[in-house]
């Protein structure tokens, strides 16, 4: 690779590695293990809710729909859905460890819209005048100040970015790739026998080629696949067993998902891989609570402050918007853990059973707006005895 090649392949936050391996988006993302770590990351994030809240003077976080935030939070632009762009902010997170988007604003500095940029082609530097200055070209070059561009960044918590997973893990993932790429030349040049013919004498070439010939035509393909193999008195069957060198092959396939699991911080049994997991309940439990509290958590709490800190006004922050995600989006699926949340709010009286009944789309009831506490932990000399009468009152 020349010197110019290297420049372009670190300008795509990529790079050669020890093993000889080109590391770019594009390859990692052939990597199955890569992919399904940042199609689960990027789509998770992006399918939860995310809104606007006000906390009043006792720090009691309410919605707040009618910030006009909430309108661009819900439709960001005119080609995507939410999902749509905050799928394309978080995979560009994981990989690059930087996610643009350009502000539209109106034209009293209102925000109506958030366009996604490819991080790829972002250059950052720092101005004159101590502001960043964000340079891009997508078929035209853009020049833009830190007041119209959205930046989350990454690891590393850098003004000017944070730290690409693609080059900071080149070798994880250039050895992922030889490893790939070798057991695919396995496959494609030379597929393993399942035994050999062995004569009792040595052949001659024309013998060799006869024999060939008639194995080849009456065994080969998939039809002939289970075919008896008929031999006469000079040839005998040996079986070959599984080489070391495969076995070791499949070790180190086994060996990269689990080191690329390691990098975006993801359980390797949410990816597919379930050697060395257990198949019990709380284990795999305890790994998705772990999965939700130390990879997404932090996660998110990156893109939620970058959204209050460019997004929302000095003055909105003053009044006590904030923005979240909405975490109980997760229960959606499990419906005995969302009937546990509930009950276990309602019971403590955090919430009315018309706020449980909005949440799962039903109509309000009569009576539901009062909160309710269950009341069997009370002092024995209050307890009531049958009929409703206190111990003293039954003598």
């Amino acid at each position: 690779m020349t010197a110019q090649e290297g420049d372009l392949y670190q300008f795509l936050g990529g790079g050669s590695t020890d093993t000889d391996e080109v590391v770019t988006a594009s390859s990692v993302m052939g990597l199955s293990t890569a992919w399904a770590c940042v199609n689960l990351l990027a789509g998770t994030q992006a399918s939860l809710s995310l809104d606007v809240y006000r906390k009043d003077e006792r720090r009691i976080k309410m919605p707040a729909p009618d910030h006009p935030l909430q309108a661009v939070l819900d439709d960001p632009n005119a080609d995507q859905t939410p999902v749509d762009f905050w799928e394309m902010m978080c995979l560009s997170l994981e990989l690059w460890g930087n996610a643009y988007a350009r502000i539209g604003r109106r034209q009293d500095g209102s925000i109506i819209s958030l366009t996604p940029i490819r991080p790829e082609i972002m250059q950052v530097k720092r101005a004159q005048s101590g502001h960043l200055e964000y340079r891009w070209h997508d078929g035209q070059s853009q020049v833009a100040d830190e007041d119209n561009i959205f930046h989350i960044r990454g690891h590393g918590g850098d003004p000017m970015g944070g730290m690409s997973t693609l080059s900071w893990n080149r070798s994880t993932f250039g050895t992922a790739q030889a490893i790939e790429r070798a057991a695919n030349r396995t496959f494609v040049n030379g597929i393993r026998a399942p035994g050999a013919l062995v004569a009792d004498k040595q052949l001659t070439p024309e013998q060799m080629m006869t024999a060939e010939k008639r194995i080849t035509d009456k065994y080969a393909g998939a039809m002939n696949a289970g075919r008896p193999l008929l031999l006469n008195s000079d040839f005998k069957w040996q079986q070959i067993s599984f080489n070391p060198e495969e076995a070791q092959m499949l070790e180190s396939r086994g060996f990269s998902v689990e080191q690329i699991c390691r990098v975006f911080g993801v359980p390797p049994f949410m990816v597919g891989h379930t050697e060395k997991v257990t198949s019990f309940g709380s284990g795999l439990e305890q790994q998705i609570l772990g999965f939700q509290k130390f990879t997404l958590r932090k996660r998110l709490k990156k893109i939620e402050q970058s959204i209050r800190k460019q997004l929302l006004t000095v003055d909105d922050r003053r009044q006590g918007y904030t923005v979240s995600f909405n975490l109980e989006d997760l229960l959606r699926g499990d419906s005995r853990a969302r009937s546990d949340f509930y009950r276990a709010l309602l019971d403590g009286g955090v919430i009315t059973i018309n706020e449980v009944r909005a949440l799962e789309g039903l109509p309000p009831v009569e009576g539901g707006d009062i909160p309710r506490m269950q009341m069997q932990n009370v002092p024995i000399s209050e307890a009531k005895g049958k009929g409703g009468a206190s111990p003293e009152e039954q003598q």
